[in-house]
């Protein structure tokens, strides 16, 4: 698997983004509006992020390696 020179903005933009995203899953979560507010600039910050137009960020390969090393090994329901 091949490893790629994430800059630590973005890992922890992404980590942050999956807590986010946990906080919605929650049962009745509470300021869903806020968390949702979160999670759109989380996301407009991990898609434009600079790091995305140099040669090892225009691979789809690096997208998913980013989400990978975020969730830091955690396993999702349904995973294998």
């Amino acid at each position: 698997m091949e490893r790629f020179p994430f800059p630590d903005d973005l890992v922890r933009a992404q980590q942050e983004w999956h807590d986010t995203c946990r906080a919605l899953a929650l049962p009745r979560p509470r300021r869903t509006t806020e968390l949702r507010r979160r999670l759109l600039a989380l996301s407009v910050r991990i898609h434009w992020h600079p790091f995305w137009s140099t040669p090892p960020g225009r691979t789809p390969a690096a997208q998913v390696d980013l989400r990978r090393r975020a969730r830091g090994g955690r396993r999702t329901e349904g995973a294998a």
